[in-house]
């Protein structure tokens, strides 16, 4: 959402030589969230030019309609809200029917007890700390406390659900963001909108996230 989407290639290019290991792809309708994004043509414009995973986040209200049409387009990941898909249970065992990986996103107010049935199901859970629908917000820093309760959940489970992380995270904050108990870290405006350009936003955020592993801290990826 963040890059230049009249070069998309190019962007995502810069992503691929700064070391990034996913490609993120917001999807929102003007219904579930206040924009209009991407569809599935765009999606499969993006897998010819890269061979990253490709990470669709679908913001958008009934993402059932869709799930096939994107990964038809080339995704790779697929994650829905909780609060869009009154059948989550099905959605997500349709997604990993498909060979894909499937994901729960969740909106910054939206308590993790709605998970609770769900995460066996999920690979990833995608936590919102921002409001969803718009690029360049600030991180909500009560949900450094959301992640750290959503590993001890599944910690204490000992469900293998990774943490994807995404909302106003830059090199101010990753520490303290993977130190929660983070594994996947989503930055658009933070590389994007780099000094130095998109690939060096990557490579300063992989470096501090290498840094903060070593240290004993996070789980960064």
């Amino acid at each position: 959402m963040s890059a230049d989407f009249a070069r998309l290639a190019a962007e995502i290019g810069k992503i691929e030589r700064g070391g990034a290991d996913v490609v993120h792809l917001d999807v929102m309708d003007g219904r579930f969230v206040p924009n209009l994004t991407i569809g599935p043509p765009v999606v499969a414009s993006i897998r010819g030019c890269t061979r990253l995973p490709l990470d669709v986040h679908l913001m958008m209200a009934r993402p059932e309609r869709f799930l096939d049409p994107f990964i038809e387009a080339g995704a790779d990941w697929l994650s829905v809200h909780v609060e869009a898909d009154v059948h989550l249970d099905r959605t997500l065992n349709h997604i990993r029917a498909r060979g894909k990986r499937p994901g729960i996103a969740l909106n910054p107010a939206t308590p993790l007890a709605l998970l609770e049935e769900a995460l066996p199901l999920a690979d990833f859970v995608l936590l919102m700390t921002v409001n969803p629908g718009f690029g360049g917000q600030k991180f909500i820093p009560s949900m450094l406390k959301k992640i750290d309760r959503l590993r001890e959940m599944i910690v204490s489970n000992g469900y293998r659900t990774r943490i994807e992380v995404d909302g106003g995270i830059g090199p101010d904050n990753l520490a303290d963001v993977l130190g929660a108990g983070a594994d996947i870290i989503v930055a658009g405006s933070a590389v994007f909108g780099h000094p130095d350009g998109a690939s060096a936003g990557v490579a300063e955020m992989k470096g501090m996230a290498a840094g903060t592993q070593k240290g004993g801290v996070g789980r960064p990826s």
